[in-house]
Protein backbone atom coordinates (compact mmCIF):
# COMPACT_ATOMS: atom_id res chain seq x y z
CA UNK A 1 0.00 0.00 0.00
CA UNK A 2 2.87 2.40 0.79
CA UNK A 3 4.43 1.83 -2.64
CA UNK A 4 1.12 2.50 -4.39
CA UNK A 5 0.75 5.83 -2.59
CA UNK A 6 4.29 6.84 -3.53
CA UNK A 7 3.75 5.79 -7.14
CA UNK A 8 0.57 7.86 -7.30
CA UNK A 9 2.36 10.91 -5.89
CA UNK A 10 5.21 10.48 -8.38
CA UNK A 11 2.75 10.36 -11.29
CA UNK A 12 0.87 13.42 -10.05
CA UNK A 13 4.14 15.30 -9.73
CA UNK A 14 5.08 14.76 -13.35
CA UNK A 15 1.62 15.16 -14.90
CA UNK A 16 1.78 18.92 -15.47
CA UNK A 17 5.13 18.58 -17.25
CA UNK A 18 3.80 15.80 -19.47
CA UNK A 19 0.65 17.75 -20.35
CA UNK A 20 2.64 20.85 -21.27
CA UNK A 21 5.01 18.73 -23.37
CA UNK A 22 2.10 17.11 -25.23
CA UNK A 23 0.46 20.48 -25.90
CA UNK A 24 3.82 21.89 -27.09
CA UNK A 25 3.55 19.70 -30.21
CA UNK A 26 0.63 21.79 -31.45
CA UNK A 27 -2.96 22.60 -30.61
CA UNK A 28 -4.80 19.63 -29.21
CA UNK A 29 -8.21 18.60 -27.92
CA UNK A 30 -8.44 17.61 -24.23
CA UNK A 31 -9.54 14.03 -24.88
CA UNK A 32 -6.54 13.60 -27.19
CA UNK A 33 -4.28 14.72 -24.32
CA UNK A 34 -5.82 12.03 -22.14
CA UNK A 35 -5.30 9.45 -24.89
CA UNK A 36 -1.64 10.39 -25.26
CA UNK A 37 -1.12 10.16 -21.50
CA UNK A 38 -2.76 6.74 -21.44
CA UNK A 39 -0.63 5.61 -24.40
CA UNK A 40 2.40 6.65 -22.36
CA UNK A 41 1.13 4.39 -19.54
CA UNK A 42 0.23 7.36 -17.33
CA UNK A 43 -3.15 6.35 -15.98
CA UNK A 44 -5.31 9.44 -15.73
CA UNK A 45 -9.00 10.24 -15.60
CA UNK A 46 -10.91 13.21 -16.95
CA UNK A 47 -11.53 14.41 -13.40
CA UNK A 48 -7.78 14.92 -13.02
CA UNK A 49 -6.91 16.39 -16.42
CA UNK A 50 -9.71 18.93 -16.90
CA UNK A 51 -9.11 20.81 -13.62
CA UNK A 52 -5.37 20.80 -14.37
CA UNK A 53 -6.00 22.26 -17.85
CA UNK A 54 -8.19 24.96 -16.27
CA UNK A 55 -5.47 25.79 -13.74
CA UNK A 56 -2.82 25.96 -16.48
CA UNK A 57 -5.09 28.24 -18.51
CA UNK A 58 -5.80 30.45 -15.48
CA UNK A 59 -2.03 30.72 -14.91
CA UNK A 60 -1.66 31.96 -18.51
CA UNK A 61 0.33 28.89 -19.56
CA UNK A 62 -2.27 27.81 -22.12
CA UNK A 63 -4.58 29.44 -24.59
CA UNK A 64 -7.54 27.81 -26.23
CA UNK A 65 -9.94 28.27 -29.07
CA UNK A 66 -13.31 26.79 -29.86
CA UNK A 67 -13.58 24.83 -33.10
CA UNK A 68 -16.89 23.75 -34.60
CA UNK A 69 -17.37 20.01 -34.84
CA UNK A 70 -19.37 18.19 -37.50
CA UNK A 71 -20.20 15.42 -35.03
CA UNK A 72 -21.37 17.41 -32.01
CA UNK A 73 -20.77 20.54 -29.98
CA UNK A 74 -17.76 22.81 -30.54
CA UNK A 75 -14.46 21.54 -29.17
CA UNK A 76 -11.91 23.42 -27.11
CA UNK A 77 -8.36 23.10 -28.49
CA UNK A 78 -5.43 24.02 -26.26
CA UNK A 79 -2.09 25.54 -27.21
CA UNK A 80 0.89 26.72 -25.17
CA UNK A 81 1.21 30.43 -24.53
CA UNK A 82 4.66 32.05 -24.51
CA UNK A 83 4.59 31.79 -20.70
CA UNK A 84 3.72 28.10 -21.06
CA UNK A 85 6.71 27.56 -23.33
CA UNK A 86 8.98 29.20 -20.73
CA UNK A 87 7.55 27.06 -17.92
CA UNK A 88 7.94 23.93 -20.05
CA UNK A 89 11.62 24.77 -20.52
CA UNK A 90 12.03 25.18 -16.74
CA UNK A 91 10.24 21.89 -16.06
CA UNK A 92 12.34 20.14 -18.70
CA UNK A 93 15.53 21.35 -17.02
CA UNK A 94 14.21 20.27 -13.63
CA UNK A 95 13.30 16.83 -15.02
CA UNK A 96 16.81 16.40 -16.42
CA UNK A 97 18.37 17.34 -13.09
CA UNK A 98 16.02 15.06 -11.13
CA UNK A 99 16.51 12.13 -13.48
CA UNK A 100 20.26 12.53 -13.19
CA UNK A 101 20.14 12.83 -9.40
CA UNK A 102 17.81 9.84 -9.03
CA UNK A 103 20.09 7.84 -11.32
CA UNK A 104 23.04 8.60 -9.10
CA UNK A 105 21.13 7.99 -5.87
CA UNK A 106 19.69 4.67 -6.98
CA UNK A 107 22.87 3.41 -8.64
CA UNK A 108 25.45 4.78 -6.24
CA UNK A 109 27.21 1.42 -5.96
CA UNK A 110 28.22 1.64 -9.65
CA UNK A 111 29.21 5.31 -9.62
CA UNK A 112 32.89 5.96 -10.19
CA UNK A 113 35.00 9.08 -9.85
CA UNK A 114 34.94 9.81 -13.59
CA UNK A 115 31.21 10.62 -13.57
CA UNK A 116 30.18 14.25 -13.55
CA UNK A 117 28.75 15.44 -10.22
CA UNK A 118 25.23 16.86 -10.38
CA UNK A 119 26.49 20.31 -9.44
CA UNK A 120 28.56 20.39 -12.66
CA UNK A 121 25.68 19.54 -15.00
CA UNK A 122 24.57 22.44 -17.14
CA UNK A 123 20.81 22.89 -17.58
CA UNK A 124 19.43 21.39 -20.77
CA UNK A 125 17.76 23.43 -23.45
CA UNK A 126 14.60 22.69 -25.38
CA UNK A 127 14.33 23.59 -29.02
CA UNK A 128 10.71 24.69 -29.09
CA UNK A 129 11.03 25.50 -32.78
CA UNK A 130 10.32 21.79 -33.36
CA UNK A 131 6.74 22.58 -32.38
CA UNK A 132 6.43 24.97 -35.31
CA UNK A 133 7.92 22.60 -37.86
CA UNK A 134 5.64 19.70 -36.98
CA UNK A 135 8.52 17.42 -35.92
CA UNK A 136 6.94 15.21 -33.29
CA UNK A 137 9.63 12.79 -32.26
CA UNK A 138 8.86 10.15 -29.68
CA UNK A 139 10.28 10.51 -26.17
CA UNK A 140 13.29 8.42 -25.15
CA UNK A 141 12.81 5.25 -23.14
CA UNK A 142 15.36 6.48 -20.59
CA UNK A 143 14.22 9.76 -18.96
CA UNK A 144 17.82 10.76 -18.36
CA UNK A 145 18.46 10.91 -22.11
CA UNK A 146 18.57 14.31 -23.73
CA UNK A 147 15.00 15.36 -24.50
CA UNK A 148 16.06 18.40 -26.52
CA UNK A 149 15.05 16.92 -29.85
CA UNK A 150 11.92 15.26 -28.53
CA UNK A 151 9.79 18.20 -27.39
Amino acid sequence: MVAENTQTQMRKGILEYCILAIISRGEIYASDIISELKNAKLTVVEGTVYPLLTRLKNNNLLTYKWVESVSGPPRKYFELSPDGEAVLLELHNTWKELAFAVGIATHSHTRNQSETPLSNVAPASIDLSKRESGDHATPPADPSEDLTTNL
